[in-house]
């Protein structure tokens, strides 16, 4: 019989499925979580000579036997003792997709940022230790130890507790953030995960984020050169862009926005789809830009989103008013040059035009595309 090759993506699909399933018939999420890998690796031996007609459910009952070993071979803790009988007939897993939950389990405020995005990569992505550590640049037995440490904190909070969608859309946009290192496209699995959450979740921020890293990601193709090197957004090849990918963010943004209940995302969103929307980086509309940084910093007050405001306004009513509102920032602001504060007071005198120019072409070094994208949040 020929060998049919096993569909690893089908495989990662299901992880955080069977995750969820052994969760919720009592399983710690630690345990859950190895038995699941486990699993996996006994399904990438035998599916190519003998693939399962139900591979969801066949994934549910080695791992919960692979969780049944562990547990007996942990018999001096009694409350973790399973009996044969409690293992469930092969057979039909069940229709509850407990998968949004892990996704509130994986994200929890408990958790760092950097644990947080390797766990979600992990139990809901289905990505291993290695790519997870290759796509940081660590080694896998840091990684291991950080997901370890992770798992453990949150091996006590209950399953069925309520989760809080901003903090699984920030985990979400940190997962982006990481970009394209190792053997993983970290952007790619950022959107598809999102993808996932939009599936399992009607909520206006999730259609923004997810509209956000579309538009994103259609420019990807344009933004790096040949040599490696970064292409400011004025600067790059538009016909390069995906229209394809740009159409669907643009189509989930306006659903989003049509629901009036306006988020930073939506917001980010509407940012980069009116960059896309600009057959040329001369036809941008800049005051529309402002506008929409105007209603994210009223949403966060970020610092980051008042830089990035103020390098919009500079662009819709000239450098001047650019400077001005530089000039009311912090200087200690992430990215910032030791010599802000000097360059922008001389800039804004009309008998020093020169330091005026080279703030700006500064301003276009710190932040190419003129949104809030190039500028990469603290932490």
């Amino acid at each position: 019989m020929e060998e049919k090759p096993v569909d690893e993506n089908l495989l990662r699909s299901l992880t955080p499925q069977v995750t969820a399933v052994l969760v919720r018939r009592g399983a710690d999420f630690a345990a859950a979580e190895d038995a699941v890998q486990d699993a996996l690796i006994e399904a990438l031996r035998i599916w190519p000579e003998n693939p399962p007609r139900e591979p969801r459910a066949w994934l549910v009952t080695a791992a919960w036997r692979k969780f049944l070993d562990m547990a007996r071979a942990q018999s001096a803790r009694s409350r973790r003792e399973l009996t044969v009988d409690a293992e469930p007939p092969p057979g039909s897993a069940g229709g509850t997709d407990d998968t949004l939950q892990l996704y509130f389990l994986c994200a929890h405020p408990t958790l760092p940022p950097s644990s947080a995005v390797a766990l979600t990569l992990r139990a809901v992505g289905g990505l291993t230790t290695r790519q997870i550590a290759a796509a940081y640049l660590v080694g896998e037995a840091t990684m291991a130890q950080r997901i370890s440490r992770a798992k453990r904190t949150v091996s006590g909070v209950r399953f069925d507790s309520p989760g809080e969608v901003a903090t699984v859309l920030r985990t979400l946009y940190l997962v982006l953030n990481e970009g394209y290192s190792g053997d993983v496209d970290l952007a790619a699995e950022a959107i598809r995960l999102t993808r996932q959450l939009a599936a399992r979740i009607d909520h206006p921020e999730v259609q923004g984020l997810l509209a956000l890293m579309l538009l994103h990601h259609a420019r990807r193709p344009a933004r790096i050169d040949n040599a490696g090197r970064l292409v400011p957004l004025g600067e790059q090849d538009r016909s390069r862009w995906d229209t394809g990918l740009i159409s669907e963010g643009v189509r989930i943004l306006e659903q989003a926005l049509a629901r009036d209940r306006l988020g930073e995302y939506q917001a980010q969103a509407a940012v980069a789809a009116l960059h896309a929307d600009a057959l040329t980086a001369a036809e941008t509309d800049w005051p529309q830009i402002v506008e929409w940084y105007d209603e994210l910093v009223r949403l966060t007050g970020s610092p980051v989103a008042q830089l990035n405001r103020a390098v919009a306004l500079g662009e819709a009513d000239g450098p001047r008013a650019g400077l001005a509102a530089l000039a009311k920032l912090d200087p200690a602001l992430p990215g910032t040059p030791p010599h802000w504060r000097t360059c922008t007071s001389a800039a804004t005198r009309p008998e020093q035009r020169p330091g005026c120019t080279r703030r700006r072409h500064w301003l276009h070094r710190t932040c190419p595309s003129g949104s809030i994208w190039p500028v990469r949040p603290p932490g």
